[in-house]
This record gives structure tokens, C-alpha cells and sequence, in this order.
């Protein structure tokens, strides 16, 4: 709860310095394919899309990797001025495949949008911006693949707008949760929620998702400052279990998730922000039942800065850009867990991302990553990839 008032209390001093303005942050590299889609001019029809990435990761002394990492096709029609379908159809390392989103959204006014489906939860930047052409770095933030969880989508329903004298947009929404556990076959449990990863392992992505504990989920974002947008995330609720364990003390866990994020344009210097924090209770009885190493604190945070070297008159781009990054997801932990220190992380990440066109993107970077444990020589990784975004 302190951190839901600290993070409330930053949002209203800023607003208090703002003034009412168009979202003048409402640019392609801070739109994402969704809203690309809904925003579309067309008045009645199918819009199609699509983004991907073809990566090469190249770890200090290993095998490098070259990976399609994702191709992802985007559908969309609008039945009328009002209701309009949205899904995201996800090609994962050529091999699998996953229905990202699929929402109906109707409008009541300008204000007011009612939404229902697969839709992705609002929590920090890159969960919900995750076109390969509108953050920089071959890979996403570690944060939002430990923390977060990036791709982070369930089944809900719920409502998104703008309060234009407030310069703000909002959303909310209840949503189904992370899948703790289910019963093993051999008499046991089996948790899908463990220290290194964090909640990952508990996204359910709209798979015959289980439900038994409605959890809620919020965002604000301001944009009265021009150039800056401010975003104020919140996550509330337990976990899932499945109904063969559910009424086992243990099988399901609290979770108070808080996020605060901050992009930055002017002219061709940009910068983003974010941190992120999650308190989950009842782990010691659910590490008891489960074997698991799940931590009842998570946390982290990273700074990102980059410059564009090219003309603003030119239509290409070329950023560069250094972000740092510190989490950890054995923040805290309770009972008997011992603080594994190989979960404290920290990296850098230095590079560029040469923007060939809107939707084209060349990046190159290069990573030194850490962790707490005493005497541990840094991970380092050189990273080159490809992305489009149409």
C-alpha cells in the first residue's frame, strides 16, 4: 500500500505542473499494434498487420544463437463506428504458435471504450509496446521477462478511455490470473511460480485458462507534460489453482503488483524509465507444498538514454542508447527460503538502432550482465537483430 500512495503522490505532482493538451506522446514509437489498428481510418473493414524479429545472440565463450524469434500477424475489422475486433496471431521460434490477443472493443464515446477477450495486462512499458521498431536493444528489458511478465495476457473485461482535461488515459480491468498449481498425478502438487522466473511460468495466455480468484488490474498514463508520458500501473488479486487443489492451504498466493514508468521525446534525444515492485504473500506455504523457491518480493528498475546522431530532417534514424538495469526477484522471501543472490541481477546494455524507415529497424548491442553472488565474472553477450513493424 506505500508504494501505491508514493507512486499516486508522483503522478498528482506532475499533473499539478501540467496543462490540458493532445497526447503529443501519441506517436508511432509509443503506440503499439493494437491501438494502430483502432485508430485506422477505414470505415468498415478488415485491417491487417503485422511485426517480427530474426535475432542473433552470441554469448562470451558459448554457440551463438540465430532465432526467429517472433512473427506476428495482426487482424483487425470494424464492424461500425463503434465496434471493432482486434487480434494478434504469434508465430513463436518458427515452431510455436499463440493467439496474443483477441478483444472486442466498443465504443461508447470519445471518452469511453468497453473491452472484453484476450487482452494484455497494463503493467510498466514493454508489456504493452513491444513492437521490435519502438524500444531499442535486440532483446526486451530482462525486468520485463523476470518481473512483469512480458508477453502478459489473460481473459478479462473491463473499460479504457482518456479524461482529456486531465491530460490523462486510463484503463481497468478484471482479469483471470497466474496458475499456481495443479495436482501432479503421483499424489503431489505441482507449482508453476518459482524464484528465478518470478510469476512467468503462471501466465495462462487464454489456454483453458482456470478461475477462481478474479484479480484487478489499472493503469493511468499522462501526457499534460509535452514530450513525457507518465504511467501508473497496479495489480491485484490471487493466484489460480486448479480445482483438484484449490482448497489446499498453499496452492494459491496474494499479489499486490505496482509499477511506475516514464518515456521522454525532445527532438532527437529520448529516455525511458520504469520500476517495478510485487509483494506476494502466503509463499512459505506454497514453497512447503510445491518444493518451489518462490520469493515474496520482486523488484526492479532500469534507466534508458539515446540519441538520434542523424538530421531531424532525415526520414532514417540512427540511435544510440545505454540502459541499465537492477532487479531482483528474491527481493525479500519468507520462512525457511534462504536468498538465492545468483537472482540479484544488474546489466548494461550499449548499442544502436538504425531506423531504415518507419517500420524497419537494424540493432546491434552488446551486454554485461552481473549478479550478487561474490566472485562471479560478469555474463557478457553481443546481440545483432532485424525487426518490421507494418
Amino acid at each position: 500500500m506505500k508504494q501505491i500512495i508514493l507512486l499516486a503522490s508522483v503522478l498528482a505532482f506532475f499533473s499539478g505542473f501540467s496543462q490540458t493538451l493532445k497526447d503529443t506522446t501519441n506517436t508511432r514509437v509509443q503506440t503499439n499494434a493494437a491501438q494502430n489498428i483502432l485508430t485506422n481510418n477505414i470505415k468498415k473493414g478488415v485491417t491487417v498487420g503485422g511485426y517480427g524479429e530474426i535475432t542473433y545472440n552470441q554469448p562470451e565463450g558459448q554457440n551463438g544463437e540465430l532465432d526467429v524469434q517472433r512473427l506476428v500477424l495482426l487482424f483487425g475489422y470494424k464492424f461500425d463506428d463503434r465496434t471493432q475486433f482486434i487480434t494478434e496471431v504469434e508465430f513463436e521460434h518458427v515452431q510455436e504458435v499463440f493467439v496474443e490477443q483477441a478483444f472486442l472493443n466498443y465504443r461508447l464515446n470519445d471518452n469511453i471504450n468497453l473491452r472484453g477477450g484476450l487482452m494484455l495486462v497494463p503493467m510498466g512499458i514493454i508489456n504493452e509496446y513491444h513492437e521490435p521498431t519502438t524500444f531499442n536493444g535486440v532483446e526486451r528489458p530482462s525486468i520485463d521477462g523476470a518481473i512483469v511478465p512480458t508477453t502478459w495476457r489473460e481473459i478479462g473485461i473491463g473499460v479504457s478511455g482518456k479524461i482529456d482535461n486531465a491530460s490523462l488515459r486510463y484503463q481497468a480491468y478484471v482479469f483471470n490470473g497466474f496458475k499456481s498449481a495443479e495436482a501432479d498425478g503421483d499424489g503431489g502438487v505441482t507449482g508453476f511460480l518459482g524464484g528465478s522466473k518470478g510469476l512467468r511460468g503462471g501466465r495462462q495466455k487464454g489456454i483453458q485458462s482456470t478461475v477462481n480468484n478474479p484479480t484487478f488490474s489499472a493503469k493511468l498514463d499522462h501526457y499534460g507534460i509535452p514530450g513525457l508520458r507518465l504511467g501508473l500501473s497496479g495489480y491485484f488479486g490471487r493466484t489460480q489453482a486448479s480445482d483438484d487443489v484449490d482448497k489446499i492451504d498453499g496452492a494459491d498466493v496474494g499479489i499486490v503488483m505496482v509499477g511506475l514508468d516514464a518515456r521522454y521525446t525532445n527532438k532527437r534525444f529520448t529516455a525511458r524509465g520504469q520500476f517495478i515492485n510485487a509483494d506476494i504473500s502466503d509463499t512459505q506455504s506454497y514453497n512447503e507444498l510445491t518444493g518451489k523457491d518462490l520469493g515474496s518480493g520482486l523488484q526492479g528498475w532500469y534507466l534508458e538514454a539515446a540519441y538520434n546522431l542523424l538530421s531531424q530532417e532525415k526520414k532514417q534514424q540512427l540511435f544510440v542508447f545505454i540502459r541499465y538495469e537492477d532487479y531482483d526477484t528474491h527481493n525479500a522471501v519468507d520462512g525457511n527460503l534462504t536468498k538465492n543472490l545468483s537472482y540479484d541481477k544488474d546489466e548494461l546494455t550499449f548499442g544502436i538502432s538504425y531506423k531504415l524507415t518507419r517500420g524497419a529497424v537494424v540493432k546491434a548491442d552488446y551486454q554485461i550482465k552481473n549478479n550478487a553472488v561474490p566472485a562471479t565474472d560478469a555474463s557478457n553477450q553481443l546481440n545483432f537483430g532485424l525487426g518490421v513493424w507494418f
